[in-house]
């Protein structure tokens, strides 16, 4: 399988996906399911993750190292067993500053522009 991402210089920036993915999974391990609903409550319905986009780009996350399945479980009796839980790596935690960090230059370069009002939506002049 192609890695798809990494934390070197030269790899394109994270997908909107893989990004909210490793932002979801920065507070604290997950399963699936919870990691759609996490990133739906987030960006208050604004932004939806599909099951196959999440697996798929979960698959892409592991395969480059980024996050790792979890050996870790919560008691059967208060969880689904079934369940993967997931969390970052230190490469993935370097991944997601990585990009905030790229992100964050370019709202600072969108409020320089005036593009966006003090509240951060797009706004009047």
């Amino acid at each position: 399988m192609k890695r798809r991402f990494s934390n070197s210089a030269s790899t394109p920036f994270l997908t909107p996906a893989a990004f909210n993915i490793l932002l979801a999974l920065s507070e604290e391990e997950l399963h699936g399911y919870r990691i759609m609903q996490k990133i739906d409550v987030e960006h208050e319905g604004q932004f939806r993750i599909g099951p196959g986009t999440l697996y798929r780009t979960i698959r892409q996350l592991i395969a480059s190292g980024l996050i790792e399945e979890s050996d870790e479980r919560p008691d059967p009796e208060l969880d689904d067993e079934r369940r993967r839980y997931y969390r970052l790596t230190s490469a993935g935690k370097k991944a997601l500053s990585a990009e905030a960090s790229r992100l964050e230059k370019l709202v600072r370069l969108a409020r320089s522009r005036q593009l966006l009002d003090t509240g951060g939506g797009v706004g009047d002049r």
